[in-house]
């Protein structure tokens, strides 16, 4: 139960306002912090910088937004969440809010599907840059896992 701090009167949990007088209930202290193993994707366009001194600003915005969205896509479908954009990168988590027993898996599938997407997409990428769109690709967990390790070098 909580107690209204305007009129003194209990409301049930989990309501957000006095049953009594409608005032705004205060909201409880959020619970202690949880650790979490996590798998982190990331994701990073090399010679980015070079690639901006001798390509059109429109044609490099497109592609860098069509990256992205691209990105997100792949990330997303296999279970991920896009922790942020950071210029020519992206980072994700697997894990959070909700995990599986199968993140790691599901993080290096991410990565190899984004590697393969990038490699599908040069020619159209060749044609308006005027060269191949390159990127590294990482996953890593919290913890050692081996199964992550060797599924990354293959």
């Amino acid at each position: 139960m909580t107690v209204c701090a305007s009129c003194g009167v209990e409301s049930p949990d989990g309501f957000k306002f006095c049953g009594s007088c409608g005032a705004p209930l205060a909201v409880a202290a959020p619970g202690r912090e949880v650790r979490k193993v996590v798998t982190i994707v990331f994701c990073d366009v090399t010679g980015s910088t070079a690639l901006g001194d001798r390509t059109d600003p429109e044609a490099l915005r497109a592609t860098m937004l069509a990256f992205c969205e691209q990105m997100r896509t792949i990330l997303e479908r296999h279970g991920g969440t896009v922790e942020k954009f950071i210029g020519d990168a992206v980072m994700a988590v697997f894990g959070v809010p909700v995990a599986h027993e199968d993140d790691a898996l599901r993080a290096v599938r991410a990565a190899w599907e984004m590697h393969d997407a990038l490699g599908a997409a040069e020619d159209v990428l060749n044609f308006a840059l005027g060269r191949a769109l390159r990127a590294r690709v990482a996953a890593d967990r919290g913890e050692h896992d081996e199964a992550l390790d060797l599924a990354l070098r293959l």
